[in-house]
Formats: structure tokens, C-alpha cells, sequence
């Protein structure tokens, strides 16, 4: 006992101050959600929060170890909810359906879509990059011991696509061969429902109550979305502060200026000319997205929150929600796929005095559309594709070594792109579709998520 009391003593000891500083924040966000503010500021509030306290706390020279930890269970809490959302939800709107040629149009849709924005994205990407020139006069070098992460064979990565034991796929956190068995299952409803209804009615009876348990279970952990963000933002503060933004601070300018132009001119331009919508009403819609996905920087762990906004928000029909969301998370890479492959392969040129050709452009385009494709379900998607871009062009690995200073600050930029990405497309393709409700839209309704009991 003595030892775990002394490990204890130590921990309040060295963090004592950030884990008063998390019950003083918790305390006005729990009071900000008792008188009933809104869900979306309340995100806003904790985001401004958590700069603030980790910009403090570098100053000062204080650890958040104690505020990053709710940060670590709050992403921990989402990653718990990723598999069984995944498998019910793809479940439930592909075994709704009534028929495969209605699954095989809206597929189409959303993959061409996705592909679609991700050359662009590469293409601003690109443009941007010559622009600005982040490289210029920078001759930095790479840190000791740097290995580039291997390319997987297009073997392998096909064989990981595939479902092999359901079981384990799911316990290894694997999300696309759990998505390709729920379709399976899901069609094979289809094909005997056609045949007898009655069959299959039990079993569409449970995925049914089984969506409607998984909903509540996702609205439990995302009215912790406010407390989570602080930490996480506060975290990233503390760690990186100025020094590093320094350092490298044309590359992380270019990377947000590409996004920007991305997230603006494009994703507003299809909202607006393409799903014919207010693209200012859209955005402070579709709010609790961007902000979870900036602070989380993951995909998968902005899907719940995604889902609820796309159907409560933007009024799309679940079943068109609940198959582009969770595909969206797994492939759609407009800024990790499209806009940091284009960036990072014109800062590598620049920083070793390379010169890049307008067939290497041509060919940089087309290989960040292709490679975000086959890295769906490989870990670190950006790092693969990054990779794979700078291999075909024949440029020195080791940029990915420098760059990695300053990745995490990009990345929060990169994921809000991809998540807004599935937004976008939910609404392009439930809009062609009819399955998406314009006046209830254009009405305002339910423009707050019902999060507001934490």
C-alpha cells in the first residue's frame, strides 16, 4: 500500500495545479450547460478556455498531464463507441433499403464525391504551396535515427480491406472490414427480405432497437464533448507554444491557408451552387463538427457527433446519414489525403534545392486521389499518403522527419477538412437523392443538439 500511496502524493504533488485549473473549468462548463446554453457555445467557450489556461501553463512552465488525462479518457470514451456504431448504423440503413440498385447509386455517389474533392484539395494544395513557398531558404535538418514508415504492398493493403475474423478486426480497432461485413450482412436482409418478408423481420426488428440503444449510449458521451475539448486544446497548447510555430511557421501558414481556401471556396461553393443552401447557415449548422474534429483530430472520433448533426441539423435522412458518415471517416481525406501530400512535396523540393516539373505536378494530383484510396483503414493516413506522394515523385523521405515538429497543429486543420468533407457529401447525395428536408433546413429546427443535460 505504501508504494501506491506514494505515487499518489507524487501526482497531486507535480500536477496539483492542473487538476485544480480542470475542476474550476468543469465547474463553469457543467453551470453554463445547467442554464441551458447552447451545446455549440459551449464547445466555443471550452475551445477559448483551453488556449488560454495551455498558453498559461507553457509560460509558466507547468505540466497539463493532469488536464490532458480527461482529455485521454474523453477520446478513449469515443474510440469505445467507433465499432459498434459502425456495424449498427451501416447495418440498419443498408437493410432498410429496398432495393441493391438504390445502394449501388448512392455508393457511387458519395465515392465519386469524395475522390472528386480530394484532387481538388491537392490542387489548392499545390497552387498554394508555389505560391508561398514555405521551403524557401530553409535548409533544416532531419533528427537522428529517422526511418520512413514502409509503404504497404497494394496486396496488403486489399487483404486488410477484407474481413477476415469479425471478432478481431473489431478488437484491433480495424473499421473498413467491419463496414464491408456489415454491408454483407446487410444485403443478404435485402435479398431474403425480397423473398420472405417475414424471415427477416425479427432480425431487422433488433437492428432497429439496437440503433435506437446506440444513439442514447452516443448522446451519453458526447455531452462530455465541451469538458474534452478544453483538455485536449489545452494540452496541445502547453506542448507546442511558440517555439515551434516559429520554426517552421510558412509551412503551417500554407497548410492553413490551402485548408481554408479548400473549406471556403469549395466545400461553399458545392453548398451553395451544387445543394442550392445557405452556405453561412450550413457552417454554424454543421459547427460541433469542426470544433470536435479540430480538437480531437481524429475522424472516427468526430463520427457521432457528425451523425447527429447531419440528421438533426441539416436534416438529412438517417439512411443516407448512416452509410456516407461512417464510409466518410474511413476514406474521405480531403486535407490528409489531398491538401499535406501537395504542401509537404513542394516544401521537400524547396528545402533541397529540387525542382518539380508540371508532369510531376500532373502526377502528384493523380497520385494523391489514387493513394486516398488504398490507405483506407491503414493508420496515419497522412503519413502513408505523404509518403507514397514523395516516392513517386523521387523526393527525399526525410521531410516527413522535419515536418513532424508542427504535424499535430496541422492536423487539427486537416481533420476538420476531412469530417466537414462527409458533411458536404451527406448533403450533396441525400439533396440528389430527395432525401433531404430543405424547409425543415430553412426553418432553423433543432439548431440546438440536445446535449445540454452536462
Amino acid at each position: 500500500m505504501e508504494p501506491i500511496q506514494n505515487n499518489l502524493i507524487h501526482a497531486i504533488q507535480t500536477n496539483w495545479l492542473s487538476f485544480l485549473t480542470s475542476i474550476v473549468v468543469f465547474g463553469l462548463l457543467f453551470y453554463l450547460a445547467k442554464r441551458r446554453v447552447g451545446f455549440g457555445v459551449r464547445v466555443l467557450i471550452a475551445l477559448v478556455i483551453g488556449l488560454i489556461v495551455g498558453f498559461i501553463f507553457q509560460q509558466i512552465g507547468h505540466e497539463t498531464k493532469g488536464i490532458t488525462t480527461f482529455g485521454s479518457i474523453y477520446v478513449n470514451l469515443i474510440r469505445m463507441l467507433v465499432i459498434p456504431l459502425v456495424f449498427v448504423l451501416v447495418l440498419s440503413s443498408i437493410s432498410s433499403l429496398s432495393s441493391l440498385d438504390f445502394l449501388r447509386k448512392i455508393g457511387l455517389k458519395t465515392i465519386a464525391w469524395f475522390l472528386g474533392t480530394t484532387g481538388i484539395a491537392a490542387i489548392i494544395g499545390l497552387l498554394v504551396a508555389l505560391a508561398i513557398a514555405p521551403g524557401s531558404g530553409l535548409s533544416i535538418e532531419p533528427p537522428q535515427g529517422f526511418q520512413a514508415r514502409e509503404i504497404p504492398t497494394i496486396s496488403q493493403v486489399v487483404l486488410d480491406l477484407v474481413p477476415n475474423n469479425p471478432i478481431s478486426d473489431a478488437a484491433n480497432g480495424k473499421v473498413v472490414p467491419i463496414l464491408i461485413f456489415a454491408i454483407f450482412i446487410a444485403v443478404a436482409i435485402i435479398k431474403l427480405g425480397a423473398k420472405d418478408p417475414e424471415t427477416v423481420k425479427p432480425v431487422r426488428d433488433v437492428i432497429s432497437s439496437l440503433t435506437q440503444v446506440m444513439h442514447q449510449v452516443v448522446k451519453f458521451v458526447i455531452r462530455l464533448t465541451p469538458y474534452g475539448v478544453f483538455a485536449l486544446i489545452a494540452g496541445i497548447t502547453e506542448r507546442y507554444g511558440w517555439e515551434t510555430l516559429q520554426e517552421l511557421g510558412s509551412l503551417i501558414i500554407t497548410s492553413y491557408v490551402a485548408l481554408i481556401i479548400h473549406f471556403v471556396l469549395v466545400f461553399g461553393g458545392l453548398v451553395l451552387f451544387v445543394a442550392k443552401v445557405n452556405p453561412f447557415r450550413f457552417f454554424r449548422k454543421i459547427y460541433p463538427t469542426i470544433a470536435v474534429a479540430f480538437t480531437t483530430r481524429s475522424s472516427y472520433a468526430t463520427l457521432p457527433v457528425n451523425l447527429e448533426v447531419i440528421t438533426k441539423r441539416l436534416h438529412v435522412s438517417p439512411r443516407i446519414a448512416s452509410f456516407v458518415a461512417p464510409l466518410g471517416a474511413s476514406v474521405n481525406f480531403n486535407g490528409c489525403g489531398g491538401v499535406w501530400p501537395a504542401v509537404v512535396a513542394v516544401f521537400t523540393a524547396q528545402i533541397f534545392g529540387l525542382e518539380l516539373t508540371i508532369t510531376d505536378y500532373l502526377l502528384l494530383v493523380f497520385i494523391s486521389i489514387i493513394s486516398s484510396i488504398g490507405v483506407a483503414g491503414v493508420p496515419g493516413p497522412a503519413v502513408i499518403s505523404t509518403t507514397v506522394v514523395l516516392t513517386a515523385l523521387g523526393l527525399p523521405l526525410e521531410s516527413i522527419a522535419i515536418v513532424a515538429s508542427v504535424e499535430a497543429l496541422i492536423d487539427m486543420g486537416r481533420t476538420a477538412v476531412n469530417a466537414t468533407g462527409t458533411t458536404v457529401t451527406s448533403l450533396l447525395v441525400a439533396n440528389s437523392e430527395g432525401e433531404f428536408d430543405r424547409e425543415a433546413f430553412n426553418r432553423g429546427e433543432d439548431e440546438e443538439l440536445q446535449f445540454s443535460a452536462v
